[in-house]
């Protein structure tokens, strides 16, 4: 029996243990082209399971992008437990996928990892209630009921500081959609291509507010590699990060491909939610602001930082210049 979509389990207890073991990959660095691996192999490592949000690198893989960059891709699915973060800087993989809020907390803590590629411009995160609450804003949801978050991630201690818990009852994100579907004055966090689907499945009809428009917005699924990789194989990181935005531009134009090959290697979601989730996603992939697949700019990497910093998350703002790269020349 397939379930509307995989659930989302907390991450942030695994990511800070893998955090903290960083500074030992550190002193253990493999290297540079993948631990003596051939010049064309490449590993990156993705951080949950077979999804929509992934869907364009199975694209770019699927579809020969890869191949045609002179790159042997393997992607190796995740989940809660998997360091990627550890993986990558460690040199394990090549590449892998993480939050932007991630990379920066990696970096304060002296992991050397550097972002090239980010999938999604808006962070797919949001607050879901039920839309019979009529609820207008997301400070509205924050006035009575109960909410489910995880109370680790960054943009819950955002949204904590702006508006303000004390009239919520909190409780843990428990990674389903089961309450909610039975109790109309509970909230809790969602990302996009997942809880609200899943509710609406089960006859729920949700409003979502994303945290995006509530002034927290790092880039999400955002690919990451070692500094030592960049600086003694540019070419390969340029290869990888082409071909990766022709893999998007593919799966955006024609998402049934990539997912009937994700579908086979997740059996939770069925064909109707990868097709609802890859539609959900796409606005916040490619939109009006976006120049081009998977871009970045200093400004939203400068913000983020002083963000975490003034939340307390990192002690200090890692500089810019020692992670930001200019892949396209």
């Amino acid at each position: 029996m397939k379930t509307a979509s995989t659930p989302r389990l907390p991450r942030r207890t695994w990511l800070f243990l893998s955090l903290g073991l960083l500074a030992t990959a550190a002193g253990c660095k493999g290297s540079a082209d993948g631990g003596g691996a051939a010049a064309g192999k490449v590993k990156l490592t993705l951080n949950w399971v077979a999804e929509p949000e992934f869907g364009g690198f199975y694209a770019a893989r699927e579809g020969g992008a890869f191949k045609r960059a002179g790159l042997d891709v393997e992607i190796m699915t995740g989940g809660a437990g998997v360091p990627v973060m550890q993986m990558v800087a460690n040199g394990q993989s090549d590449f892998g996928v993480a939050g932007a809020d991630e990379v920066i907390i990696a970096r304060a803590r002296g992991a050397d990892v550097i972002p090239v590629f980010a999938t999604y411009q808006t962070f797919p995160q949001g607050i879901m209630a039920h839309a019979s609450r009529g609820a207008k804003t997301m400070a509205d949801v924050f006035q009575s009921g109960t909410l489910a978050i995880e109370p680790g991630t960054a943009y819950a201690a955002y949204l904590k500081k702006t508006y303000g818990f004390d009239k919520v009852k909190v409780v843990p994100y428990d990674g389903g959609v089961a309450r909610f579907v039975v109790d109309k004055e509970y909230a809790q966090q969602c990302f996009i291509t997942s809880e609200p689907i899943a509710a609406k499945k089960k006859g729920a009809e949700p409003k979502v507010f994303l945290v995006a428009d509530e002034g927290f917005d790092p880039y999400a699924a955002v690919v990451i590699t070692r500094r030592a990789l960049w600086k003694e194989n540019p070419d390969k990181v340029r290869a990888f990060v082409r071909a990766s935005r022709e893999g998007w531009r593919a799966y955006l134009d024609d998402p049934a491909p990539a997912n009937a090959v994700m579908q086979k290697l997740n059996t939770t979601m069925d064909a109707e939610t990868f097709a609802a989730a890859a539609a959900a996603q796409k606005p916040l992939v490619e939109n009006a602001q976006t120049k081009k697949l998977g871009m970045m700019t200093r400004e939203r990497w400068d913000t983020l930082g002083k963000q975490l910093l003034e939340l307390g998350i990192i002690d200090k703002v890692p500089p810019l210049d020692e992670y930001f790269v200019t892949i396209d020349e």
